[in-house]
């Protein structure tokens, strides 16, 4: 599991010349970064103004930032694990009728599978900013940098997954599930 290395050994893994993980498991890692941050920053003690309603109001984005951090962190692997069932997908024999058959299939599933993944990564980056938005608003003064730096990790996960589903949607021949994912994609 790539969430499981050592941080030298998940760059490595990103830098080999193997197609995974790629760049769906790198935008759910950088989604995962933002959220970590900003989870940070709302459970510093100290707030913007001090009031419980601003205690209140971090207490409760770190809670939906922290689940998002979790869900991202899963999807690091789960991006992994549908690229290489789409390898696996176009490695099925070819030579029957029989083989063609079932080997589309299996190219149709995991061509979904693998636009389903990013798809998700970045709805939850897309959520996760609106909570962005409050850590803004009532977190503590200094960590601007913290905020800022967390809100571009969410906008690059975000980014970076719309264009694994951009590549990976013309592939799908289910025109219900294409325009499904199509609408899914044009909200975030």
């Amino acid at each position: 599991m790539l969430i499981n290395r050592t941080v030298s050994d998940l760059l490595d893994a990103f830098a080999s010349p193997d197609p995974t993980p790629g760049g769906g498991s790198a935008a759910a890692l950088a989604g995962a970064i933002g959220a970590s941050l900003l989870a940070m920053v709302a459970g510093m003690p100290k707030t913007k103004t001090g009031s419980p309603e601003a205690r209140e109001a971090l207490d409760a984005a770190r809670g939906r930032l922290m689940a998002a951090r979790e869900t991202l962190t899963a999807l690091i692997d789960r991006d992994t694990a549908a690229y290489d069932l789409v390898v696996a997908a176009y490695r099925q024999p070819k030579g029957t009728d029989a083989e063609q058959a079932a080997r589309k299939t299996a190219i149709q599933h995991a061509m979904r599978v693998a636009t389903e993944v990013p798809l998700e990564t970045a709805t939850v980056c897309a959520r996760a900013t609106g909570d962005a938005a409050v850590v803004e608003a009532h977190g503590n003064p200094n960590a601007t940098s913290d905020v800022g730096t967390g809100l571009a990790l969410l906008g690059a996960g975000l980014r970076g997954a719309l264009l694994n589903v951009d590549a990976n949607i013309g592939h799908l021949t289910d025109a219900a599930v294409v325009a499904d994912m199509t609408r899914r994609r044009a909200a975030l």
